[in-house]
């Protein structure tokens, strides 16, 4: 293959792109079932349609068991979530026993599930990919919940995809209200109609960004920083010396910090935002969030106490396991061997084969044609024509 620099140049963006798509499955291990590790704190998670069909017994199982005990079957891929145990082979599969760890609980009680097990996504209950949707419509995450939604049904105008960050559906927001005090200082101004109210909330918003380094230590809100610096300095200190007041008994006059609930100092100002539609948050959102004892009884009552833990995001994850992945993808395996000439043969290959396979298959729905045996044995025979006429070319 003779290939410019300009060809060159794409593999080389191809071959950072599978990376990228393969980080989600680098971070959960290939080989063993993730059972035994309890209910994992985020792992890539499918649903078998073929073991489980049924609506009302929805299941999940671990990366490991879709590729040893349900190779072959029709698989749902539900990108990670989190806090879940494998359910291979419990009560949900009937006689089905997993083939990795085949003595499990009947039931993993403490998994959530959601229609996302049953393939379906979104407010609008559809399929992912959808046939019968011909719009190019984005699906976009929410953190809380973790389903998909059309970027047309979150009820907001979305940012520009390479934009994205983090995403809080309406009905998760009303299930946390406390959240859209926080949306008001912290989140993505939503989009309006009349541009002064426009410049106002976006002011507003970096205001509150601004005057974190003018705030007296007394003033200080409790995030989960501030906590570790309270920590640091408590450990800092003598238990041997005590001050005149604390001596004195005057423990009032004795404290020199008072812990101020942030959420309350937010609430305070009076800045607020429309309550409707999805929320889009920055990366650093998370780490504004007040930590008071009164405020994590609201998230755990809530059950989104895994808010305030910073490796929860879909974002640590997934570099975490480009970090340190469990197992290496078996085309990076393969490279990772080769010189650079024939690395570029091998990731030129693979992108001509996915690309041709996805037009192959696009034609075919487009014509209403059935995918058969002889038709795949067809178009892989037409793969490798166009190659002997692209390699023969390449030596004359």
């Amino acid at each position: 293959m003779a290939a410019n620099k300009e060809d060159s140049d794409d593999i080389f963006a191809n071959e950072e792109e599978l990376e990228k798509a393969l980080c989600v499955l680098a971070g959960s291990d290939p080989e063993n079932c993730s059972y035994s590790r309890g209910y994992v704190k985020r792992q890539a998670v499918f649903a078998c349609n073929t073991c489980t069909p049924s609506a009302a017994e929805p299941a999940g199982v671990c990366l490991a068991c879709a590729n040893k005990c349900h190779d072959g079957h029709d698989i749902f891929e539900l990108y990670t979530k989190r806090n879940f145990r494998c359910d291979c082979g419990n009560s949900k599969f009937g006689e089905f026993k997993c083939q990795l760890i085949p003595a499990k609980d009947e039931e993993n009680v403490r998994n959530h599930y959601s229609h996302n097990f049953n393939g379906c996504y979104c407010t609008c209950d559809r399929p992912y990919p959808d046939t019968d949707d011909q719009s190019n419509d984005e699906m976009i995450q929410c953190v809380i919940c973790e389903d998909w939604f059309h970027s047309r049904h979150l009820g907001c105008t979305t940012v520009e995809p390479e934009e994205l960050q983090e995403m809080t559906c309406e009905a998760c927001m009303n299930k946390v209200p406390v959240l859209w005090t926080y949306a008001a200082h912290f989140a993505v101004p939503p989009v309006v109609s009349d541009p002064e109210e426009e410049v106002e909330v976006e002011e507003g918003a970096e205001m509150e960004e601004a005057p974190e380094s003018s705030k007296t230590s007394d003033e200080e809100p409790s995030t989960s920083v501030e906590h570790t610096k309270q920590e640091k300095a408590a450990s800092r200190s003598s238990p041997c010396k005590r001050t005149h007041e604390a001596m004195t008994g005057s423990p009032a006059k004795a404290m020199t910090k008072t812990v101020v609930c942030r959420l309350k100092e937010l609430q305070a100002k009076g800045l607020e935002r429309p309550r409707h539609g999805a929320v889009f948050w920055p990366y650093s959102w998370r780490s504004k969030l007040c930590t008071c004892m009164s405020c994590k009884r609201i998230y755990v009552a809530a059950e989104v106490q895994f808010l305030m833990d910073q490796s929860d995001t879909i974002l640590a994850y997934e570099n975490k396991g480009l970090d340190e992945p469990f197992g290496q993808h078996p085309l990076m395996a393969l490279t990772s061997s080769m010189d650079r000439i024939q690395q570029l043969e091998v990731i030129y290959g693979f992108n001509e084969l996915s690309t041709s396979m996805t037009a192959f298959l696009e034609q075919c729905v487009a014509e209403g044609k059935t995918v058969t045996v002889e038709a795949v044995h067809q178009f892989f025979e037409e793969l490798r024509a166009r190659k002997r006429r692209r390699t023969n070319a390449g030596y004359q």
